[in-house]
């Protein structure tokens, strides 16, 4: 699942590129030709990549220019220096790269060093192309939970020091086409991005605009795949640098050329946007609402790879929103998406409402990165600094779903003792009720587009597992010992009430326009089968209190989320007011149940002897959003059988 973040503004952006652009002609100058297939591997390449020109921070001796340190903090003086930034303010500083310039100490307290800057707290990346990603999402997460007010994410490479052709004299300038293939594709640069919760507004192209960044995610395939691209290992995979006797002997070996299967490399883009896929369906991105498409490729030969693997998916965003400057950039690994970010925010202006959305696929042994921004208008309402949890609900407060947001109880009113747990289960509520304002059944429903029969096919899922609710939860008070009475009792109170709902929700189908006639005939559908299934275990069980959590998500979905819908079913569906009495009823009758719930807790804690009441509900609370989850997931398939 992606991580979203409410608060966090990319407020500035920068790069560098060292020394002059090196043409395609001119690059035997720094990275010669090792041997006579050389010249034909490198126009093989130069003519699929589309790269035009590229930078190196090494001059046509071999002798290096700039460090990589240097890069990455030439990177940050010009970040800062769009924004009118103080490096002082900044407390956070997170770097990517595929390698510093030593192997130890970390590549960002070597960037601390470079910058000689104040005391922070430093966190250094080691990756291939997603490593940059990794940057920015630990600072973003840095500012989203209060740690810090501003901080910077820097990612850097520096690879035309393997391409020399010195390096390869150990071998009598032998390689192999895999070892050949990446001096012709990879080249240096830094780009920086600067973090915060300020909002103000952005530098460059843009006027009166700022940046949030709504999520990051990040998938690794490397359990599913070997090694496509890598440096320390032999030909074979089979031994690493350091297992040789000396470095001489990993060199003439080949263990220290930085290497690339080209084989695998389709592999890579189909996992790519089978999670780009996952991502549309669960409601994160939508292709129809991306503006601007930041895709990294190293390539310009994979642009039809990927638009053709969009298209079968169904999920095309056209290629006059994509944007890439690859043919003059060049491909700088984990720096190229920040410099890319760079120099479209640089160049390209970008109006309120629009959405940029960056891919990232790394073939090291395989990974995915993605992230949304979304512009803003500088004076729209920003969401206040506090606590997250506090904030994410603050600002769904302003949204048209404000009534399902707020979680079942609220624990600044929480009463004595209950404080810890509740905030515990709003934790648990908040991810729950986003997720399932990301399935298909509900984006259906927001974006206008649900039929009676999809009401129908939901109601046919949801009946037997309404009709169950009753029956383990007398189960449950069954269970409980002595000590429990007076809260088996209450459960009882409210099974009692409870346990002729289902007739209310199956008549509303009838009413309809259902056309099953028995109730026995209905079947739930996966997630209501497992959740069913779950529930009737726990309650089996002895002094199963964890039922409690399960009675909160349950009776909260009525409470929170069902209020929200009801209008939005009604405006898409021409049914009668005697189709919607089941909804009506809990939306106003689970605010009387979740008080009774808080007197159950407080009754279940006061017979609790053992200490473990509370960590039982959280528990049982957190399992039960997930399975009253997928049975929301299955509702669109049609199949309830």
């Amino acid at each position: 699942m992606p991580i979203a973040f409410h608060r966090v503004y990319l407020e500035s952006a920068g790069y560098f590129m060292p020394g002059e652009p090196v043409s395609n002609d001119a690059m035997d100058s720094y990275i010669a030709p090792l041997n006579r297939m050389s010249s034909r591997i490198k126009s093989r390449i130069l003519a699929e990549n589309g790269i035009k020109q590229r930078y190196y921070a090494i001059d046509p001796e071999g002798a290096t220019v700039y460090t990589n340190a240097q890069l990455a903090a030439n990177a940050i003086r010009d970040c800062l220096r769009r924004h009118d930034s103080d490096l002082a303010a900044v407390s956070l500083l997170a770097s990517g790269s595929s390698g510093g310039d030593a192997l130890m100490p970390g590549f960002s307290n070597m960037i601390q060093g470079e910058l000689a800057a104040h005391p922070m707290e430093t966190l250094s990346v080691h990756g291939i192309c997603a490593a940059g990603v990794s940057a920015i999402q630990t600072a973003a997460q840095g500012v989203e939970l209060g740690g810090h007010a501003s901080a910077l994410a820097v990612a850097s490479e520096l690879p035309s020091r393997l391409f020399k052709r010195s390096r390869f004299a150990a071998r009598g300038y032998d390689a192999d086409f895999d070892a050949h293939f990446l001096r012709w594709m990879l080249s240096d640069g830094a780009g920086a991005v600067l973090l915060g919760n300020s909002g103000r507004p952005l530098p460059g192209a843009s006027q009166g605009v700022r940046l949030r960044l709504k999520w990051v995610h990040q998938r690794s395939f490397s359990g599913d795949y070997p090694v496509c691209m890598q440096l320390g290992l032999s030909a074979d995979r089979a031994k690493g640098h350091l297992d040789y006797p000396s470095w001489n002997e990993a060199e003439a070996d080949g263990a220290l050329s930085l290497r690339q299967d080209i084989r695998l490399l389709p592999h890579l883009f189909d996992i790519g946007i089978h999670e780009y896929a996952k991502l549309v369906r669960d409601g994160w991105v939508d292709p129809d609402q991306v503006d601007h498409f930041l895709c990294h490729y190293s390539s310009e030969k994979f642009i039809p790879v990927v638009e053709d693997l969009m298209e079968k998916a169904g999920l095309v965003i056209p290629r006059e929103r994509w944007f890439s400057n690859l043919a003059w950039r060049g491909n700088t690994g984990a720096a190229s998406i920040l410099i890319m970010l760079a120099e479209f925010l640089e160049t390209r202006e970008v109006k309120p409402g629009e959405q940029i959305f960056c891919y990232i696929p790394e073939s090291g042994r395989f990974m995915a990165a993605y992230m949304l921004l979304e512009a803003e208008a500088v004076h729209a309402p920003q969401i206040a600094v506090g606590a997250p949890a506090v904030a994410a609900a603050r600002e769904d407060a302003n949204s048209d779903d404000a009534a399902a947001i707020a979680p079942p109880h609220d624990p600044d009113m929480a009463p004595q003792g209950l404080g810890q747990l509740l905030t515990e289960l709003a934790a648990i509520w908040h991810d729950y009720r986003s997720r399932v304002w990301r399935t298909p059944v509900v984006r259906r429903l927001r974006n206008r587009q649900f039929q009676t029969a999809d009401y129908l096919n939901w109601m046919e899922n949801w009946i037997p597992q309404v009709r169950e609710g009753s029956k383990w939860m007398r189960e449950g008070a069954a269970s409980l010992s002595e000590q429990y009475a007076p809260l088996a009792a209450l459960i009882d109170t409210h099974a009692g009430e409870e346990q002729n709902d289902f007739q209310i929700l199956f008549q509303d189908y009838r009413n309809a326009g259902g056309s099953v006639d028995s109730i026995d005939a209905l079947r739930r559908n996966p997630g209501g089968e497992a959740l069913n299934a779950y529930l009737h275990g726990l309650a089996a069980t002895r002094d199963p209190i964890g039922l409690l959590g399960a009675i909160y998500i349950i009776e909260g979905t009525g409470q929170r989320i069902v209020p929200a819908l009801l209008p939005l079913l009604k405006a898409s569906l021409q049914l009668p007011p005697d189709a919607f009495r089941f909804l009506e009823y809990h939306g106003h009758n689970d605010e009387h149940h979740l008080a009774r719930w808080l007197s159950a807790v407080e009754l279940a804690l006061d017979c609790d002897e053992d200490g473990r009441a509370e960590q039982r509900i959280v528990d049982t609370a957190r399992r039960t959003a997930a399975l009253y989850l997928m049975q929301f997931h299955h509702v669109m398939e049609g199949d309830a059988s």
